[in-house]
């Protein structure tokens, strides 16, 4: 048995519930078999990234497995559009706890498919376990992109403009709220906790950056922290203005009753939107991808010689800030 709190067996499980998401993969075989066939198309390269979330880290327990499926497949989505690649199929691991009942499943299930429609992928294959806990999904994702066009982290230069994709902050004030640490109005708490529940990757914006940004990745960690990846790949440093991080409506209304919460709001992760580097010369192709993309780009600073990763004031002097973000040890 999968769980001993339903009525599936593995073979049970797979049948009924996984193999029909894998319907439009030939090289699937309807997960009959103990491997899939992927064959990216003519003059494509694969690509392929892996995240895995933990009941209590990153989803709390009583979220709805409708929504839990929807964030694994998003954040996964995110790491593919930050590669400037398209999302084609994924590999699901999932180790079930007793709170893995029938319904669970088949609600699990059934935010898979309806992503899966949503994005054009589809199931390629996997495998499923008991344990007495945490639960625990680990989800890999392919994609693919014209050989050699990916997007790095390792492409910027020194004067180039740092961009953002959509607003930053919500996912990390929805936490709060939704652990109780946060107070807010009803509609501020629905979109903040809605925006830390269910990302919204941006996989048409990722390959629009194509021939224009020179680095990419997407904010997981916490704006902060993820430019220095940017940095310490690329060997710059960065100075980010704070006036210029996007904020929605609810997040700036949380700034303006405590402004301590901008730590949040820089290092607290969970964003997955995009951020990357272009050459200044660049700089008028981001209208013309804004509109391509529905996706609002903001300019939030500028890679700079010097190392470091350092948020300013308007007047340019540093600002504080007690961590950059998160750390997985």
């Amino acid at each position: 048995m999968v769980s001993g709190s339903n009525t599936f067996g593995e073979f049970d499980l797979i049948k009924t519930l996984f193999a029909p998401l894998s319907a439009e993969a030939e090289g699937a075989f309807s997960l009959t078999d103990d491997a899939a066939v992927f064959s990216p198309a003519p003059g494509m390269d694969v690509v392929l990234t892996k995240d895995a979330m933990v009941e209590g880290v990153h989803y709390l327990g009583g979220n709805d497995p409708f929504d839990i499926a929807r964030k694994l497949l998003r954040v996964n989505i995110s790491d593919i559009a930050a590669m400037c690649a398209i999302p084609k199929g994924y590999l699901l691991a999932i180790t079930l706890t007793e709170a893995a009942t029938e319904s669970w499943l088949r609600r699990f299930a059934d935010g898979l498919k309806s992503d899966q429609l949503k994005y054009g992928i589809t199931l390629l294959g996997g495998d499923t376990v008991s344990s007495p806990g945490p639960m625990v999904l680990s989800l890999t994702m392919l994609g693919e992109a014209p050989k050699g066009s990916v997007l790095r982290r390792n492409g910027a230069h020194p004067g180039d403009l740092i961009c953002v994709s959509g607003t930053l902050g919500d996912a990390a004030l929805g936490l709060l709220s939704s652990l109780g640490r946060l107070e807010v109005f009803d509609s501020d708490k629905e979109f903040l906790e809605g925006r830390y529940v269910l990302p919204q990757p941006r996989n048409l914006l990722g390959p629009a950056l194509k021939g224009v940004a020179n680095s990419c990745l997407d904010v997981s960690d916490g704006l902060l922290a993820d430019i220095g990846h940017l940095c310490v790949q690329s060997n710059t440093g960065a100075l980010i203005e704070r006036a210029k991080i996007p904020l929605s409506d609810a997040a700036r209304r949380v700034i303006q009753s405590n402004s301590s919460f901008w730590q949040n709001i820089v290092s607290g992760g969970d964003d997955y939107e995009l951020v990357f580097t272009i050459p200044d010369t660049q700089r008028s192709q981001l209208i013309e991808i804004e509109e391509k993309t529905g996706v609002m780009i903001t300019v939030v600073g500028k890679m700079t010689e010097e190392e470091g990763v350092h948020l300013i004031d308007e007047d340019g002097s540093k600002i504080p800030v007690a961590t950059k973000g998160w750390t997985h040890r």
